[in-house]
């Protein structure tokens, strides 16, 4: 079998499976779980064999139109090089993992059939997007995912939550599309195709006309799929779905995919230094502000919601300063260790008793309840702090170390000004990252909440995916800085010194910090008496949790001492935790800025459609209506009635004809 019918396999197989698994999953249920797991591990092993045939060699390429358009053609297409070949890898094995544990965590979920059906058309889409070498192609893929993550964010619809959650997303992400398919068209119109091959080829000879415009406005359809600043509001409040889906698309689709689409088409942003600078500003601003925010969560999700957002501005930053293989690094580590974090929180969430939100300043005791999951997330905290050997250090400091050679003039494909926003945004995240991963790790794993009852052990399905996970988030980076310049593009990813010493002594630091923090908290809250917890209804959670950011108290029960005094991120960010707790009030902003004008015109529209036009249609009616009125009254059926009314038109009109005659 060809390498190019293996790879057309590989989005396939799960399409195939997600349509059978709609088909079948309420005439015959049996077959669900098979169909949700068989084809997506299938396509992992052909996605597995399709890498090792192309080996970080020349780029496969295939492609047939699919129909006369006139001046651009449409095709589909393959570009398979090193970075689909593992990226493709990456997809498949977080989907596998995330079908084989849902198993488990929604075991008695009456609607697993149509979820699972569609975390399969979720992973293909992805998987599309990734080997697609047409843009239309991509763009089809690129959609398919917007749809899926409105239905599984709001799988859990009888919450309010849920259901604003998941039109938000939808909402934010296509504001971010309209410009981008406006990019899409003008790319092609300036390279005369939509193929990835032929694009690259015309920015090469520099043949593109208006690259400034283009790359901006594809930048606003990247800024919201990968959750960037400002259109990266929907992913904390996408943590209402299940959080096997909040690990899927954290880790290996849809906020990848924006991320992947700059990489493969990074010539077309090098291409306008203005475009690259405000790519390195948007990471800055998205590295910083989400780590400050992941500091003041409650909600284990929604820090690490916060969390992929400011990796993801890591994997930006790279971009910006020109190295698109430090970018995939990164992608490629962090896909591994944030989905381990978001499977061990959803171990910790069925632990502390919650439906799909754990706050954790409710939590106690669940380091002996639940050791599987405190061990692979202890891993994957110390990969996600960048501390060596952990992957997270190799990945984190290829990027820096890149952003350093801009500086420093080793390197000439960005402007020094993208390479010193990316490497000072780069370290102060760092300190912030180490710092909310080790509050993060006391708070779950050494609160002092109330205790949750007993849930029993957690099935085989998840704790099993966990240690799976927990190999590449400890192993990957070690030897993957060696291999991946050959299946990249040859520059170097090894950690630099000065980099290497800044990171991790700022990591280490931050940590330091934190724990110092905790201690000194800790001991104050030791006099402060916990008093009865009172937990709210497991469908109640998210309400209480939104409220809780809110209002900013404690999410569950009457504790006393609201907020808990336990938690050091308060005493760290001091004045600035409110804001940061509430996503520095982005979405009121939004709300001031966008909601409230349009709902003002909505209303104008309304009362001149109805006040206005509404009268002049009832006006414009009412005469005839009169007119039909007196007719009808005169219509009595009483014949001495007629022949009076003709008697008197007769005289009428002899009377008439005399007048004329006289005055004639």
């Amino acid at each position: 079998m060809t390498t190019t019918t293996l790879a057309v396999l590989v989005p396939l197989l799960p399409f195939l499976g997600a349509v059978a698994g709609l088909l079948l999953g309420r005439t015959a249920p049996g077959f669900v779980r098979p169909l949700a797991v068989l084809p997506t591990l299938a396509a992992l092993v052909l996605a597995a064999l399709v890498a090792v045939r192309q080996g970080g060699d020349a780029a496969v390429d295939a492609a047939t139109e699919l129909t006369p358009t006139g001046s651009v053609p449409i095709e589909l297409a393959l570009h398979i090089d090193g970075f689909a070949a593992l990226v493709a890898v990456l997809v498949g094995l977080v989907a596998s993992c995330v079908q084989i544990y849902s198993t488990g965590y929604l075991r008695d979920d009456p609607r697993y059939p149509s979820y699972a059906a569609l975390v399969s058309l979720f992973t293909s889409a992805m998987l599309l997007v990734v080997y697609s070498g047409d843009l239309m192609v991509l763009l089809v893929g690129w959609e398919v995912m917007g749809i899926c993550s409105y239905f599984l964010v709001g799988h859990y619809w009888e919450t309010p939550e849920a259901r604003a959650a998941s039109l938000k997303a939808f909402l934010v992400t296509k504001l971010g599309d309209v410009p981008f398919l406006i990019g899409l068209f003008a790319l092609a119109t300036d390279a005369g195709s939509f193929r990835v091959t032929r694009i690259l080829a015309t920015v090469a000879s520099g043949g593109l006309d208006h690259p400034t415009p283009i790359a901006l406005l594809l930048l606003a359809g990247v800024a919201g799929k990968s959750a960037q600043f400002p259109l990266h509001t929907w992913l904390p409040d996408a943590m209402a779905g299940p959080t096997p889906v909040s690990a899927l698309i954290h880790a290996a689709t849809m906020v990848a995919a924006g991320v992947y689409f700059v990489a493969r088409l990074l010539p077309v942003f090098e291409a306008s230094q203005a475009a690259m600078v405000v790519l390195a500003v948007m990471a800055a601003v998205t590295m910083a502000g989400s780590a400050l925010a992941a500091l003041a969560q409650d909600d284990i999700k929604r820090v690490l919601a916060y969390s992929t957002i400011g990796q993801l501005g890591y994997m930006s930053g790279a971009l910006a300063v020109g190295d698109r293989g430090a970018a995939v690094f990164h992608l490629l580590s962090h896909g591994a260790f944030k989905a381990l974090l978001f499977l061990a929180a959803g171990v910790i969430i069925h632990a502390a008793g919650t439906n799909s939100l754990a706050a954790m300043s409710r939590m106690r005791n669940l380091r002996d309840r639940i050791p599987d999951a405190y061990w692979t997330m202890t891993v994957a905290l110390l990969a996600l702090a960048a501390i060596p050997p952990f992957s997270g250090f190799f990945s984190k400091e290829a990027v820096l170390g890149v952003a350093e050679h801009v500086v420093t003039g080793h390197t000439e494909h960005a402007p020094a000004a993208a390479g010193w926003i990316v490497l000072v945004a780069g370290l102060l995240t760092a300190v912030l990252t180490a710092a909310y991963a080790t509050r993060l790790w006391l708070l779950a794993f050494r609160g002092r909440g109330a205790e949750a009852s007993d849930h029993g052990r957690q099935p085989l399905t998840m704790t099993v995916v966990l240690w799976v996970l927990a190999i590449p988030s400890l192993a990957l980076g070690g030897f993957a800085f060696r291999v991946l310049p050959d299946w990249f593009d040859g520059r170097d990813l090894a950690p630099t010194l000065t980099t290497s010493v800044l990171g991790t002594g700022l990591a280490l630091a931050g940590g330091i910090v934190t724990y110092a923090a905790w201690r000194h908290t800790t001991a104050l809250a030791a006099r402060v008496p916990l008093g009865a917890v009172a937990a709210h209804p497991e469908g109640d959670a998210a309400k209480v949790e939104a409220e809780a950011i809110a209002t900013h108290e404690s999410a569950y029960g009457d504790i006393a001492h609201a907020p808990d005094p336990a938690d050091p991120g308060r005493l760290l960010l001091g004045p600035l935790h409110r804001p940061a707790a509430a996503g520095f009030h982005l979405d009121a902003v939004y709300t001031a800025l966008f909601v409230r004008p349009v709902q003002a015109g909505a209303s104008l529209v309304r009362f001149l459609d109805r006040e206005v036009v509404e009268t002049y249609v009832r006006g414009a009616g009412a005469l005839p209506r009169w007119l039909g009125t007196a007719v009808r009254r005169s219509q009595t059926g009483n014949v001495q009635t007629y022949v009076s009314a003709l008697l008197a038109g007769t005289v009428v009109l002899a009377v008439a004809v005399v007048l004329v005659a006289t005055g004639a």
